[in-house]
């Protein structure tokens, strides 16, 4: 299984960000996720989308602000990130999990990207 998270950077408050992950080598079916974490933070779940497309959970701090979606392939996701503001500054993992109908649950994803910084000026 291997995920490849790209598309980190800097960029301005109130500025826009889009992340993807490419997903492959999954034998079953598979939700993905993407969680972050701040220095001296833990890793906080961001959003994610099962296996379907159907069911799509996003964390309360990014609600309303970032849109999580896939390919019709399902192999890779997207994660759409508008009005950042410093405190979305943090490294970015995709992650995937075998509970393909989906979890929020960080412990519940068994493969992990090498994560992608983004970083957010004032």
């Amino acid at each position: 299984v291997q995920l490849q998270a790209s598309g980190g950077g800097l960029v301005q408050a109130g500025g826009s960000l889009r992340l993807s992950c490419a997903a492959s080598g999954h034998p079953n079916p598979y939700a993905l996720g993407w969680f972050r974490q701040a220095p001296e933070k833990e890793r906080e779940f961001v959003a994610m989308i099962s296996w379907s497309g159907r069911d799509i959970y996003y964390g309360d701090s990014v609600k309303g602000r970032f849109t999580i979606s896939r390919d019709d392939a399902a192999t890779t996701v997207f994660l759409q990130m508008n009005n950042l503001t410093p405190e979305d500054t943090a490294v970015y993992y995709c992650a995937s999990s075998k509970y393909y109908t989906g979890t929020r649950s960080l412990s519940k994803y068994d493969s992990w990207g090498q994560g992608t910084q983004v970083t957010v000026s004032s």
